[in-house]
């Protein structure tokens, strides 16, 4: 079954509707520049009235490692979806849980998921062979590489796609190692496509489903999860 994540929630209603559509996962944005931003005291309240069943994720992009497991510790979060520029040491230190100060380590045991943008690694990939991302984690906590259209200055919720075709070696080669989830411009419409390209482990849509920057659209959010789910079928 494909992994699916409902982002950027920004009310409780809203989040009701992705669990009882069957998401699998909701995401809090504490990113300042987003429209989806939410606070810790409105994270929390939302949080604690949602089942236990649905896996809770915050989004972190220009906070250290620290400070995300802070707050993920404070609102009640179950992952941690961290952006490269989340850390001053980049991708480096990102990609070595064992390499992090012993503080982060400590507060840092809820699972993570690493987002990067698909346009680096391609461009990567085109500059030498076999591109991997080795993940070092001797703890376990690392769940797997969200591939996103966001840059370094928009992480992430931009509503456009990335070259699903251009992409679909990068994203092979780093599946037989990773677990890969996909974001960026999914949407009710064109999320069977981009399964039937990319084949990956889960997705991850926002803008997608909205009917305004931060407020969901109930049908949308349900259809999105039927999509997905009518190809799980069809697979199986």
């Amino acid at each position: 079954m494909t992994w699916i994540k409902i982002c950027g929630m920004t009310n409780l209603e809203d989040a009701q509707v992705a669990v009882d559509a069957g998401a699998d996962a909701v995401g809090f944005v504490f990113y300042e520049r987003s429209p989806r931003c939410v606070g810790v005291e409105k994270g929390r309240e939302m949080v604690a009235r949602l089942p236990e069943s649905v896996e809770k994720v915050g989004v972190f992009a220009g906070e250290s490692l620290l400070t995300a497991a802070e707050v993920g510790a404070s609102v009640g979060l179950d992952s941690l979806q961290i952006y490269p520029l989340a850390h001053p040491k980049g991708l480096e230190i990102l990609s070595n849980v064992k390499a992090w100060p012993p503080a982060e380590r400590r507060l840092g045991q809820r699972k993570i998921y690493l987002a990067l943008p698909m346009s680096t690694l391609v461009a990567q990939r085109a500059q030498q062979e076999g591109l991997t991302i080795e993940m070092q984690d001797p703890d376990g906590k690392f769940v797997a590489l969200v591939l996103d259209s966001g840059s370094g200055q928009r992480p992430g919720g931009t509503g456009v796609t990335f070259d699903w075709d251009q992409a679909a070696a990068t994203v092979a080669g780093l599946s037989l190692r990773h677990k890969v989830a996909i974001a960026g411009g999914l949407t009710p419409e064109n999320v069977a496509q981009a399964i039937g390209i990319l084949r990956p482990w889960g997705v991850d849509v926002a803008s997608g489903v909205e009917a305004s920057p931060g407020k969901k659209d109930p049908q949308k959010v349900r259809e999105f999860v039927r999509a997905v789910r009518e190809i799980d079928g069809k697979a199986g």
